[in-house]
Order: structure tokens, then C-alpha cells, then sequence
């Protein structure tokens, strides 16, 4: 679990001084440094022997995708102006992300019984290094931004949805083989419906929530995880639950990435570096508390009641994203709109 949590950790200690850095340099350094520093993360995955050494990597991993997440987001949030298609520009980034998680556990437990520790690694770090190969306005301050009630309501959504399935990752593979004697290779092989499901939910509501509304896609969202997970130890399939859940927090953070670019636009400096480093804050939160806890609480209370436990939370926080239907608009972003709308064309 602390393995699995330290890039969580990590990545949620460097996003704050990632966030400002954006915002002064631009998205293509701290993007291309992200790369450079999770080749080498991926290099050590491979050849270390000792939980030190791993330990230091999965740390290096955090750094690295801090630098590429956030200058990622923002990056598409300045390309994409309108709001709509920078909804749908998130929902197939995010489908990025799926694609990584949905041949990721597959490709490791299978290479990992069949070829070797460390195989994919090598094999990973070579793709990194084929991606490198191809590879500004003062913003508002991060304080000022975490003070926004509707940016916290946002983050607290993404921290809470993401926990549930984090938590899964450490503690389903131990309660596989304890009550179902699972080989390594099925280990991996339980997360890849999952994985197709939350490849689905980020491409399919990132158009969708236009439509719905956002607020309402991830409202629903975090009710579906939260029945999803009060259910997953009471099935005798893994499939429905964890299809689910996954699907579910896709939905949410299709969604939220958008509304918080969203929110910074009407209400702050359009400038994303700081508001996607709070997001993928609270992301990391939930993917450092989530599997950091998870292997305590397991022994403590049991694997279904820890499911229940996290469920109940996301259905009880669900009811907050009514929030965020119709934020209010700071009031200096109101005098420049209809400046700009009343000036005579004659002027311009």
C-alpha cells in the first residue's frame, strides 16, 4: 500500500510548485522534463532489487507525472477556448489515461509471469523515449484559487470518486488470492473491464455532459461508485461492480476537469497552470490515501467493510456537486463582458 501510495504522495507535494511554474514558462518544458524524468523512473523500476530502490522510483514516477499531467491540462484548456470543446478535449485526454491503465495491468501481470520483471519496463522506458523524440498572462495565485468554494467542491468530487477505485488497487489482488486462490497473471487481468469501462466513461460523457450537464454527470457518477463499491463484496463477480465503479469515475472526471476550467475562466485569470495542478492534487489525494490506508484498514475492519465505508462517502457527497449547476460569475468577469459587448463596432 505505501508503495503503491508514495507517487500519490509525491505528485501531490510537487503539483503546487508545478501549477505557478506553468504559468510563467509555458506547458512545453515542464511536459518534455516529465518525460525525461519518468524514462529514468521506469529505467530503475527495471533493474532495482531492494523496496528502497523501488521505493525511490515509484517517488521519481510522481515527480514526473506532476510535470506532465498538469502542463498537459492546462495546455489543452488554453488551446480549447470554448467550452464545449474543451469538454470533449478532456474527455479524450482522460481516455488517454484509460488507455494507459487498460493495457497497463494486463501487460505487466502477464510480461511479469511469463518473461520477467523487468521487460516491461525496458519496454516502457523505450516508449518514453520515442515520445520525447517527438515531442504568457500572470495567472491568478494558488491561494486565491483554493479559497473558490466551487473549485474545492470540484476537487473534493475528484479526490473522493478516484479513492474508491485507488483503494482497489492494493487490497482487490491480496482478497483475489485469499478467498479465490488467483495465479499473478488473472491479478492484473481483473482490472481490464475496468479499465475498458473507464476508457468508455471519459470518451462518452466528455460530449455527453454537454448535453446532460456536467454537475449532474458527475453527481450520478459518484452515486454509481458508491453503490459500485457496496456491492463488490457481496457478488460473486468482480465484473459488474468494478465495471461500474471505474465507468463511474471516468464520468466524474471527464466532467470536473472541464467545470474547473470552466470556473477559472468566469471567475479568475484564464490561465489553467494552477487550477489543473489542484486538480491532479486532489486526484493524488485520493490515490495516496486511498491504497496508503487501504492495507491497514483491510486488517482492521475487512475487506467489505472498508468498500462499504468508502461507498457510503461518495454517496453522501454526491448531493454537493448541485453546486456547481450555475456557479456565480465574479463580478469584474461580468463588467468585461458586457464591455466588450456594448463597444460600438466603429471603436474596434
Amino acid at each position: 500500500g505505501l508503495l503503491f501510495a508514495s507517487k500519490a504522495i509525491i505528485q501531490l507535494l510537487v503539483n503546487p510548485f508545478v501549477g505557478p511554474l506553468t504559468n510563467r514558462i509555458g506547458y512545453h518544458i515542464p511536459m518534455f522534463a516529465g518525460f525525461i524524468i519518468m524514462f529514468v523512473s521506469t529505467i530503475m523500476f527495471a533493474f532495482s532489487g531492494t523496496y528502497a530502490l523501488l521505493f525511490v522510483a515509484r517517488s521519481l514516477q510522481g515527480i514526473g507525472s506532476s510535470f506532465s499531467s498538469v502542463a498537459g491540462l492546462g495546455m489543452l484548456a488554453s488551446v480549447y477556448t470554448d467550452d464545449e470543446e474543451r469538454g470533449i478535449a478532456m474527455g479524450v485526454a482522460l481516455g488517454g489515461l484509460a488507455m494507459g491503465v487498460l493495457i497497463g495491468a494486463p501487460f505487466g501481470s502477464v510480461m511479469y509471469d511469463f518473461v520477467g520483471k523487468s521487460a516491461p519496463f525496458l519496454i516502457l522506458a523505450f516508449l518514453a523515449l520515442v515520445v520525447l523524440w517527438f515531442q504568457s498572462v500572470e495567472g491568478t495565485p494558488l491561494l486565491t484559487l483554493l479559497k473558490d468554494p466551487y473549485i474545492l467542491v470540484s476537487a473534493g468530487s475528484l479526490c473522493f470518486a478516484n479513492m474508491g477505485v485507488a483503494i482497489l488497487e492494493p487490497t482487490l489482488p491480496i482478497w483475489m488470492m485469499q478467498t479465490m486462490c488467483s495465479p499473478k497473471w488473472q491479478l492484473g487481468i481483473a482490472f481490464l473491464p475496468a479499465s475498458v469501462s473507464y476508457l468508455i466513461g471519459t470518451n462518452l460523457f466528455g460530449v455527453l455532459a454537454n448535453k446532460m450537464g456536467r454537475w449532474l454527470c458527475s453527481m450520478l457518477g459518484m452515486f454509481i461508485v458508491g453503490i459500485s463499491l457496496l456491492c463488490v463484496s457481496t457478488t460473486s463477480s468482480l465484473l459488474t461492480p468494478s465495471h461500474l465503479s471505474c465507468g463511474a469515475s471516468g464520468m466524474v472526471d471527464s466532467s470536473m476537469m472541464a467545470i474547473m476550467g470552466y470556473l477559472v475562466d468566469i471567475r479568475h485569470a484564464s490561465v489553467y497552470g494552477s487550477v489543473y495542478a489542484i486538480a491532479d492534487v486532489a486526484l493524488c489525494m485520493g490515490f495516496a490515501i486511498g491504497p496508503s490506508t487501504g492495507g491497514a484498514l483491510v486488517q482492521a475492519v475487512g475487506f467489505p467493510c472498508l468498500m462499504v465505508f468508502i461507498g457510503v462517502i461518495n454517496i453522501l457527497y454526491a448531493p454537493l456537486c448541485f453546486l456547481l449547476r450555475n456557479p456565480a460569475v465574479r463580478e469584474e468577469k461580468m463588467v468585461n463582458k458586457s464591455s466588450v459587448e456594448t463597444v460600438p463596432v466603429s471603436d474596434l
